[in-house]
């Protein structure tokens, strides 16, 4: 039985909803959550910098005794995963968009994968979906804006049209088999963005994210490497880098929303 911690981390907010689910999975895990709140968002930034910010962020989990780190942000994983495992000596296990299960899915509408600027320009995602069966499928979408929002707690309907139709006008009318959330944040946008295309599109617009996926994928780490603590108490801290005065109502709001 081991009773340290998982570490999670994310840029902000956004990983609060892995959180929810890891907890699901794995409800005698003791976590601690880090979000990077002072230099949110990270999907504007470089590469170097993402991978600085990452670094040092993994750097504050590992001294604080975690067993296992989660990177719960899509584009962390992308700038940094690699380095990461070479350099830590606890099991890392990171998120990735979820256009596999997505583009599995039968249809002859897009597949509309929704991130962060950074996320859809690294090579790491490139990769992932050079290996989807169509490509051509995929309409990346890079959006700005909206993890800013979700950092302040506006998660309602019509909350994120202005955005959006930046973004997503020259598409309207299209057939949309399926919206990947390929940043976490957005999760809890999810209900907002499915209306959205719902009024602007056609097709089923079914929604799908990495989280549930990654929470099995720590499940499966924590066992293969004699990690689990079957006989915990499942307690949850949280860590920012930010305001946590002004940050822990909201990190206490997102981790108790209902799961689908």
């Amino acid at each position: 039985m081991d009773k340290r911690p998982i570490g999670i981390f994310d840029s902000g907010m956004g990983g609060v909803s892995l959180l929810r689910d890891a907890r699901l999975l794995l409800p005698k895990e003791n976590f601690i959550f880090y979000g990077d709140n002072k230099n949110a968002p990270y999907g504007d930034r470089t590469e170097e910098e993402i991978l600085s910010l990452t670094s040092a962020a993994a750097d504050y989990l590992v001294e604080h005794g975690v067993k296992a780190l989660v990177l719960a942000c899509n584009t962390a994983t992308s700038a940094s995963i690699n380095i990461l495992r070479r350099k830590l000596a606890v099991p890392v296990v990171s998120i990735e968009p979820a256009i596999k299960p997505a583009c599995e899915r039968a249809g002859e509408g897009k597949v509309f994968m929704l991130a962060t600027a950074a996320t859809t320009r690294l090579a790491r995602y490139r990769a992932l979906l050079e290996r989807m069966p169509d490509p051509s499928r995929v309409i990346n979408i890079g959006l700005s804006g909206m993890v800013a929002r979700v950092e302040r707690g506006e998660t309602e309907i019509g909350a994120y049209d202005d955005i959006l139709n930046e973004y997503l006008e020259p598409y309207f009318g299209e057939t949309a088999d399926a919206i990947v959330l390929g940043c976490t944040h957005y999760v809890f946008a999810g209900e907002a963005i499915r209306e959205y295309f719902l009024r602007h599109f056609k097709g089923e617009c079914r929604l799908f994210d990495g989280n549930r996926a990654t929470a099995r994928q720590l499940g499966r780490v924590l066992e293969r490497n004699g990690l689990l603590n079957p006989g915990g108490c499942g307690k949850v801290v949280f860590t920012t880098s930010g305001e946590p005065e002004k940050l822990a109502p909201i990190f206490d709001r997102f981790l108790n929303t209902p799961l689908d």
